[in-house]
């Protein structure tokens, strides 16, 4: 579809005041389902601007005035096309009415249309036509042709200006339809009375024929009288030639009208078939997918208790020297993150104080200032006054944490990152979970319904889970246990960073081995899991995080097709393509998906957004150096000025923030970066040279996350 589209579905919905469902589909007519409230227009490529408003105006006055209702139980002997004609006329009224600018609108698209005949009257007489084509005529190109009415036809010409509801319209179409049989049955009376007419001058003919040939040989007999007979004979063509009847077999089809059994609306009939020609044939099927609105959390998300239950069996055999060098590093890092998590705790809290003040509200307390009293002539405010704070502490933060096989290098640093931010939300005491998505835990059975499928419906993967690897909701003991779990598993995944011999002294548990990204599948719990959050939490104000290496895979949705050799449909699936659209019923808007490599995802962000405006979403995306060009470029371009600013400080600090994604900032961290260690370290003997670089490195590796968590900080404050 192309924006243009965009922009008419959005008309459309503004027009009709309501929420409207409007697709784009490759159908030949518009039509509007008064019973679901879903508009469908067609793929109208070919239509200028003006008709594509007109015709879309068009449809949501059927939208908003066209009742639900089956009249042909009331006036089964009505056709359909005269009650479309007066109905028309009445919602393009109200429609004008309603709409100040909408009269322009019509008045441009109708010239167009006519100017193109898609009526289709180049060959025939406008005034010959019945009275409801005329009537349709009237009331849509009335102002660029001339129509005759007569005494009697211009009543129904006031009559359907007239028309206010859908009752007047069924009462005035059944006065037009009586009146447009009468006028049927009049012209074919005038037709048969024609047609005797020539039978009867064909009869004269014949003998006038026989006569003539009697002549010819009775006086070619004579031979003095041969020039009077051709003259004669010449004479007689020339009264048969010029008698002003034409007895041809479409006589009486003047101005190329036919008359049929019953009286028709061909104009309505001829401008729907012209329509059809400003549809684009070739142009792709239009998809809308939705989301899931059954989706059973309780068979997706793995509690936190059973994780580590399961993580503390697995590793029940184990002993404490088994993992000795990773909890020694734990411990450590522990130790030196304390000043990272301080700086953070003061940063959040300075941002907050400012924060509340500048939203502090004062109010009258309803006693008189004294102090004030002696102003009161000259000013109103004399009522003593006091300063109310918000609530400092009501925030929450949930993250999301890609558990896919390409962090295995990477997990610990990052998970470094994260153990920042949750010791950080201990000390200030906010509420948090976090969940970590893969597809390959056995907790839940893999082939258990968590939603009810459906054709259109997005797919969620029997086999994806999320993890709620950490919640606020344990104790400080517990907590720590759990984090020094993970941080042992992350140690277990980085090749690079454990010796051989740790490496076989444990295994990952059961379950807990890095798989796949299904990133979109978590953004799509999210529609639960925030408000939940919410509610358990008492909290107004959530961040939402989720930290990533790369992208989703392709999204799929479901599709109903029937095979030849089963008797039932099968629910297959399908890809989600570009151009798909994502819609939400219940905020009734749509979302175009502009790529099929990252567009879904920013479509299900750009979704939650809506749903959440309270909400911050916040991306960490950790990039190779190679990826990080790419990864700008997707939103910025080539040759934007923001991108060459981009790009220089990334080289600068090896990190970024993005500002036109769908998060609300998108983080990117270098993955080098981030594994570079703060403090400064070197050795007994190094040199002066060795001693600058160490500590340099150090200062930068301190200069990137501090500017990063800052950023954070000032979002989640």
């Amino acid at each position: 579809m192309s924006i243009q589209q965009e922009i008419k579905s959005q008309l459309a919905k503004l027009l009709a005041t309501e929420d409207l469902i409007v697709e784009h589909k490759q159908v030949e007519t518009a039509s509007f389902n008064v019973e679901t409230r879903v508009l469908v227009l067609p793929l109208w490529e070919k239509a200028s601007s003006e008709v594509y408003d007109m015709l879309v105006a068009h449809e949501v006055g059927h939208a908003l005035f066209t009742p639900c209702e089956d009249w042909l139980d009331r006036y089964p002997e009505i056709p359909p096309s005269f009650v479309n004609v007066v109905e028309d006329a009445r919602i393009e009224k109200l429609m004008k009415r309603k709409y100040a600018g909408l009269p322009k609108t019509f008045f441009t698209g109708y010239k167009e249309l006519q100017g193109m005949d898609f009526f289709k009257l180049s060959d025939i007489d406008v005034n010959e036509m019945g009275i409801a084509d005329r009537l349709n005529l009237y009331f849509k190109i009335g102002n660029f042709i001339d129509i005759d009415f007569n005494e009697e036809e211009k009543t129904f010409v006031s009559m359907v200006k007239s028309a206010e509801t859908f009752d007047d319209v069924l009462e005035y179409s059944k006065v037009i339809w009586e009146y447009a049989k009468e006028e049927l049955e009049q012209k074919k009376k005038e037709q048969q009375e024609i047609e005797e007419m020539k039978a009867k001058v064909e009869m004269e003919d014949g003998d006038g024929d026989n006569e003539k040939e009697y002549k010819t040989t009775t006086q070619g007999t004579e031979g003095d009288s041969e020039k009077s007979d051709v003259e004669s004979e010449d004479e007689w063509d020339d009264e048969d030639e010029d008698d002003g009847l034409d007895y041809d077999d479409q006589a009486y089809s003047k101005g190329g009208i036919t008359l049929g059994d019953e009286p028709k609306a061909e104009t309505v009939e001829n401008l729907e078939e012209s329509l059809k020609d400003l549809v684009n044939e070739a142009g792709r099927e239009t998809l809308y997918v939705e989301k899931p609105n059954d989706l059973d959390l309780d068979k997706v998300i793995i509690p936190n208790w059973f994780i580590h239950k399961n993580i503390d069996f697995e590793w029940r055999e184990n002993t404490a020297s088994d993992f000795f060098n990773a909890d020694k590093e734990f411990d450590e890092f522990r130790v030196s993150a304390r000043k990272e998590v301080n700086y953070l705790v003061k940063e959040f809290e300075m941002k907050k104080s400012a924060s509340a003040y500048a939203r502090a509200a004062t109010a009258r307390t309803g006693m008189l200032d004294m102090s004030k009293l002696h102003t009161y002539q000259y000013c109103e405010d004399i009522f003593k006054k006091v300063t109310v704070l918000p609530d400092g502490k009501n925030h929450g933060l949930v993250f999301i944490l890609d558990w896919s096989g390409s962090m295995s290098y990477i997990m610990k640093d990052t998970i470094k990152q994260l153990y920042n931010l949750i010791w950080f939300c201990r000390k200030v005491q906010i509420p948090f979970d976090v969940y970590a998505f893969t597809n390959c835990h056995p907790y839940h059975n893999m082939r258990a319904s968590r939603y009810t499928a459906k054709n259109n419906i997005v797919c969620i993967e029997e086999s994806f889970s999320l993890m709620n690897l950490f919640t606020s909701k344990v104790n400080v003991r517990t907590l720590d246990h759990q984090m020094r779990n993970i941080y042992r598993m992350a140690t277990r995944f980085g090749y690079s960073h454990v010796s051989w011999d740790d490496r076989d002294r444990f295994q990952v548990p059961i379950g807990m081995g890095l798989s796949g990204t299904p990133l979109d599948e978590s953004l799509i719990c999210l529609h639960q899991i925030i408000p939940q959050f919410k509610k358990d939490n008492k909290v107004e104000k959530v961040q939402c995080v989720v930290l990533t290496d790369g992208e989703a895979y392709t999204p799929s949705f479901h599709n109903e097709v029937q095979r030849h050799w089963e008797d039932e449909p099968y629910m297959g699936r399908a890809a989600i393509w570009s151009g798909t659209f994502l819609r939400d019923r219940k905020l009734g808007k749509t979302y175009r998906v502009k790529d099929s490599t990252f567009g879904f995802t920013e479509v299900l962000l750009d979704n939650l957004k809506d749903t959440f405006p309270s909400v911050n979403f916040i991306g960490i995306r950790l990039l190779a150096s190679r990826d990080a060009g790419s990864f700008i470029r997707r939103y910025h371009g080539w040759t934007d000025e923001e991108y060459n600013k981009i790009m220089k400080g990334w080289k600068k600090n090896r990190s970024v923030s993005i500002k036109t994604s769908a998060y609300d900032t998108y983080f990117g961290l270098s993955t080098t970066a981030l594994a570079t260690e703060d403090e400064f370290e070197v050795k007994e003997d190094a040199t002066k040279a060795e001693i600058k670089r160490a500590f340099g490195k150090s200062l930068k590796g301190k200069k990137m996350n501090k500017k990063i968590l800052s950023e954070f900080i000032e979002l989640v404050a």
